[in-house]
């Protein structure tokens, strides 16, 4: 067997070279990217962009399982020797928008685009199975490819535990996870964590103000859910600023307000729908009890009632430090550290990889890809119908996605 100094030396050899095999696989990334994009589905239901996946991976003699209940793709690559087994994970799912970019391979699918870039991640983690396919050779170990449905409030990645997504079927069980996540606001090929939270957990909270009908003109003879549900909305601020601590933050935001029907009638119903993100199960669980006590007490002192209803979405992701610090150095020997951030803050938007991420220890980085010719502080952000990403931002994805495991596998 080579000694681990060796082998290690033979993969950092192996891993330099990697950024010129991903530039050579662009056109094929960009392809399958582009087939993607002009035909997103949303949801745990992705049969077109599954078909493509699995195409993209034939002949790569990898072994290759579809979900039961939802449209995953999860894939194994074996080396040359037993050794680790690390997951790699792209999502594949678009959202509700109409696309409005111009773009020559724009969404052909009416109200729904992929505004997120799920297409490239997809495309990008089959770039990276056909990179490292053609060196399975010359490293020991296991690499998963997990390509996941319904990232976008579906809960994808829960639904492949369920179904057995760290099985190790006989291999050493997964001890390393990592994603990447395109965003308009970073330049183009950058990397981009943290260690600790990465990103915010994600519930939303529904309230209902329930009160007593009457005639706009006679408001003391009713008892007017309007203004009770406007003064909730106003306390829950004041709640997150007195009650939550500045050194663990979160945020609650109302997006809707509902009631009524016309411009004379006082009605028995006002709702209230929003969000709430922490950074912390702690804090979490801290404003889903402040926000009941909130809204549930402000409606009694008025003589109504107040009914809260939380639905649970994803969990904080957590990034592990060492993972974290790990992927970072592979970054930074791979690209430059010129092109390596360390983040400062966490994102207060949520990703489900979080329950990967809680199973094992791994991290998601950030891929910069704002289009050259914009401002990223300036550039349409993930989730508008108007954000393009650089499309040779990709090989640096391409090439990270394979240096991690690489690295990883051969033992840092």
């Amino acid at each position: 067997m080579v000694p681990d100094p060796v082998r290690m030396a033979i993969i950092l050899a192996m891993s330099n070279d990697l950024t010129h095999a991903a530039r050579e696989l662009t056109p094929h990334v960009v392809a399958l990217r582009r087939d993607i994009h002009r035909h997103p589905e949303r949801g745990l239901q992705l049969p077109h962009t599954q078909q493509a996946v699995l195409t993209a991976l034939d002949g790569l003699g990898l072994a290759v399982r579809t979900g039961r209940a939802v449209s995953s793709v999860v894939a194994t690559l074996d080396g040359a020797r037993p050794g680790r087994t690390i997951l790699l994970r792209g999502d594949m799912d678009a959202l509700p928008l109409t696309e409005d970019t111009g773009l020559d391979f724009a969404s052909r699918i009416d109200g729904v685009m992929h505004a997120c870039g799920h297409d490239t991640h997809v495309a990008m983690l089959a770039g990276a199975a056909r990179l490292l396919a053609a060196r399975r050779a010359e490293f020991a170990g296991r690499i998963v490819f997990m390509f996941q449905p319904g990232e976008e409030g579906f809960h994808g990645a829960r639904y492949m535990l369920e179904e057995g997504l760290l099985d190790a079927d006989g291999a050493e069980p997964v001890s390393a996870a990592f994603a990447l996540h395109i965003t308009s606001q970073f330049p183009a090929g950058t990397i981009n964590l943290r260690g600790g939270p990465q990103m915010a957990s994600s519930d939303t909270l529904r309230i209902t103000v329930r009160g007593s009908g009457g005639h706009a003109s006679a408001p003391h003879e009713a008892r007017d859910p309007i203004p009770v549900a406007c003064e909730i909305t106003q306390a829950l601020q004041t709640m997150v600023t007195r009650r939550v601590s500045v050194f663990d933050p979160a945020v609650v935001t109302v997006a809707r307000i509902s009631a009524g029907t016309t411009s004379n009638i006082i009605p028995e119903v006002a709702e209230i729908e929003g969000t709430m993100r922490a950074l912390s199960e702690r804090t979490r669980a801290s404003v889903r009890a402040h926000v009941a006590q909130v809204a549930e007490g402000i409606a009694a002192a008025h003589g109504l009632s107040a009914s809260v209803d939380i639905e649970s979405g994803y969990p904080v992701t957590v990034n592990d430090p060492g993972f974290a610090e790990f992927a970072t150095s592979v970054a930074v020997g791979l690209l430059g550290a010129d092109r390596v951030t360390t983040m400062p803050d966490p994102v207060m938007g949520a990703e489900d990889f979080s329950y990967v991420l809680a199973r094992v220890p791994g991290a998601m980085a950030f891929l910069g890809g704002c289009p050259p010719d914009l401002d990223p502080a300036q550039a349409p952000a993930n989730h508008s119908n108007r954000v393009v990403f650089d499309e040779q931002a990709m090989a640096t994805g391409v090439a990270t996605y394979a240096s991690v495991a690489l690295r990883h596998l051969a033992g840092r």
